[in-house]
Formats: C-alpha cells, structure tokens, sequence
C-alpha cells in the first residue's frame, strides 16, 4: 500500500460474512499475542458492525461498532497487520469508526484498551476510566470518550 493512500474499506453488517475481519483478528491477536481463536470470536461479533481496510483485496486492518446501551457504543477488536503498521491504519480504523458511532446518535465511545495501546487512543480524545486488569495475559484499561 502506498503511504498516503486512503485503502479501501468496507463495512461488514450484522448477518454478513466476517471471514475478512475474522482473518486479520486471528492473526494479530492469536498468532502474534497468543490468545485462543474461542476467546477471540465472540458473542458480540454477530451483532457487531465491522469495518476492514484493504491492500488491493487483502485484508490488512479491522476494526468493530456495537451498541453498548442507548448513547453509547462500543469500539472493539481494533487489529492492523504487523506489515501494514506505521502507515497510519489505525488512525483511519479509528476515525471511520469514531464517525460511524456518531452517525448512528453516540453520545458516548467505550473501548478496552491494551496499556500499550493507550496513548495511541488518547490521541483521539479517549481516556482512561477504569483499573488495570488482565484480557488474557496483556494488561488492559477502559478507556471513554464523550462526543
């Protein structure tokens, strides 16, 4: 993909096929940071919204909307190939998702965020919100941001 090019992208709906946003999660998530393929699907993903970003027809980036309660959604599962990192994906991932949640009335975002990842969510105005605790074995904090 050539930097500075927008990927292509398409929104998976519930009762779509998720094979695209399941490959990249699979292998971001059980290949690199070792958890199980059953902890990683999970009962949200068929009511979820999915979002995918595309090199050409592979798919490189994933990301996924649910309702959490009336106002406030859920932003989860956010996973760029380890080859397709630095090239800002998951600004887009995370913007697309950001809009689509107000499109659809949030008031409010929630995400668990690995404590790596946190200062790349601060960026886009998330904060912390809750202690420290295990997903796996990889540390995780709630994080929350009000539109």
């Amino acid at each position: 993909m050539e930097t500075g090019t927008l990927p292509q992208q398409r929104w998976l709906m519930p009762g779509d096929e998720l094979s695209d946003a399941f490959a990249v999660r699979i292998n971001v998530f059980c290949q690199e940071q070792g958890y199980t393929v059953e902890m990683e699907i999970d009962d949200i993903d068929p009511v979820a919204e999915h979002l995918v970003l595309y090199d050409q027809r592979r798919p490189v980036a994933t990301g996924r909307l649910f309702l959490m309660k009336e106002g406030v959604y859920g932003i989860g599962r956010v996973a760029v190939l380890c080859a397709y990192r630095g090239q800002g994906l998951g600004g887009v991932l995370l913007s697309l998702l950001m809009e689509r949640a107000q499109a659809r009335g949030a008031v409010s975002l929630e995400l668990d965020a690995q404590c790596r990842a946190i200062p790349f969510y601060e960026r886009y105005g998330f904060r912390e919100c809750g202690p420290e605790h295990l997903d796996g074995d990889i540390p995780h904090k709630k994080m929350r941001k009000t539109l």
